[in-house]
Formats: structure tokens, sequence, C-alpha cells
């Protein structure tokens, strides 16, 4: 019954949204391609951030930079508790979606998902977020060019994530 209810529950909110428009007398069609067409602008207007925050990772990406960065980074989050399977999703996570995406499958498949890297690694992708990423796309999209404490404040809980993940994996999963 629930599995019906849920293949019913998108159908019906268009339905819905319809059935209003057309009690409101709204031309659907009109209101459509004004809708359609706004959403256009917002996607060209995020476009040149997003390339160039993709080409950026790219670049650091190919050139040995993260893999450099977690050499360094290595003992000092050892020493956090942080497995060293995990530093490389650590560092990649405030960056990019698709990218920590694949560094936390390879976590998952050498380490297990019941291990404590793997344990570590899922809190850390769950309950962080693509901080720069979602800053670039935002913040580009409507122009704002000064982000005040927004970026600060997003890389604080990411760093609060990550360094509290061992801890609380140890606390309630070991």
């Amino acid at each position: 019954m629930s599995a019906l209810l849920a293949g019913l529950a998108i159908p019906a909110a268009i339905a819905g949204v319809l059935g209003y428009g057309l009690f409101r007398r709204v031309n659907l069609l009109e209101a459509f391609c004004a809708g359609a067409k706004q959403g256009l602008r917002t996607a060209a207007g995020m476009a040149p951030p997003l390339i160039l925050f993709l080409t950026v990772l790219g670049m650091l990406e190919a050139s040995g930079g993260l893999d450099a960065l977690c050499w360094a980074v290595r003992p000092a989050a050892e020493a956090l508790g942080v497995p060293p399977e995990v530093t490389p999703l650590a560092l990649l996570r405030p960056l990019s979606g698709s990218g920590s995406l694949a560094v936390f499958q390879g976590i998952l498949q050498s380490c297990g998902p019941d291990s404590f890297p793997g344990r570590v690694a899922s809190v850390i992708q769950s309950a962080s977020e693509t901080t720069f990423y979602t800053t670039a796309l935002y913040f580009g999209s409507v122009k704002v060019s000064r982000t005040r404490y927004a970026l600060p404040c997003s890389l604080l809980g990411d760093l609060a994530v990550i360094l509290s993940a061992g801890w609380m994996v140890r606390l309630f999963l070991d």
C-alpha cells in the first residue's frame, strides 16, 4: 500500500498544481514558458563559475596536487583519529561530490563498509557538504562576490564533521 502511495505522490502533486492553476484561471502554457525561460537564465548564470571550479579541480587532481596534500596532512589527520585511508575523502569532500563519491567507493571496496575506515568515511560522506562547489554555484548564479562568513562557517562545519567522525564511530559503532 505504501509503495502505491509513494508511486502516486509526484503525479498527485503535479495534478494538484495544475488543478490549482486552472482554478485560479492562470494561463498554464504561458506560465510554464515564463518559468522555463527563467530557469534557462539561471542555468546560464551558473555555468561560468561551475566550469571554472571543475577546471581547477581537474587540474589539482591531474597535477598530483591532491596526492601531495594528502601526504602532507596525513600525520596530523592520524593524530586526530582520522584513518589514513580516509584522508583523501576528507580533503576532497568539500571540493567535489563526484570525486569524493569515487574515493568513498574505493574505501568501501578496499576496507569494507563495516571496517573503521569504512564507517568513518560513511559519516564524512553523509554529514558533510561540497562546500566550494555549492558556494561557487549558488553565489555565482546570483553574482554575489563577497560571501562574507558563509564560506568560513561552512568550512568550519566540514572540519567539525571530519574531526568528530572518528571519535563518533569509536564511541557509537565500535
